[in-house]
């Protein structure tokens, strides 16, 4: 199965979408005078979960849309209805897979950043080092999806990673700079 151009935008936006979301999670509520790890789980998860159910569906309705107006498109220079053939079956396929993927992109992200919260949960790390530590794994999240992104590009790869893990540094110290502020 091969994935289709715009399923590698879709996943890289909403990997990006979601990385930052999660920063922005971390840095407002891990740095707070009693942070409460629970809490900054139970935000990560459901943060996750409501992008996943709105990119996946907004993926499947426009992906939807499109192919419809591309069959219609065919349709009319056709002459003839493509109801029930490859073209409208593909269609279908396609944007279900689209939003599927979608859907689960937050939440691969949101493992990677909440694992040194589970481990400081079971009192394995401090909540101020699990901060760190998912601090560090999602900018290593943007840094290597800035690579891959560069794989399949012009640019060079190092560049790329190192420029998308300066956006989340940046998103990062937004958060942790206003929260330090309020």
């Amino acid at each position: 199965m091969e994935i289709n151009s715009s399923t590698r935008k879709f996943f890289i936006n909403t990997l990006f979408d979601s990385t930052f979301t999660l920063l922005g999670v971390v840095s407002g509520s891990a740095f707070t005078i009693h942070p409460d790890v629970r809490i900054i789980l139970m935000t990560l998860i459901t943060s996750s979960i409501a992008l996943g159910i709105s990119s996946g569906v907004s993926v499947y309705e426009a992906e939807k849309l499109e192919g419809e107006k591309a069959v219609d498109a065919i349709e009319e220079a056709m002459i003839h209805s493509l109801e029930n053939t490859v073209h409208t079956e593909s269609l279908h396929r396609d944007a279900w897979i689209s939003s599927i993927i979608v859907f689960l992109t937050p939440l691969f992200s949101c493992l990677i950043s909440a694992i040194p919260f589970v481990l400081s949960r079971l009192g394995v790390l401090s909540i101020e080092n699990a901060a760190w530590l998912s601090i560090g794994l999602s900018l290593s999240t943007l840094f290597v999806a800035g690579t891959v992104m560069a794989n399949n590009g012009s640019m060079n790869p190092l560049h790329r990673g190192i420029r998308m893990a300066f956006f989340g540094l940046v998103a990062f110290l937004i958060g942790f700079f206003l929260d330090s502020l309020i």
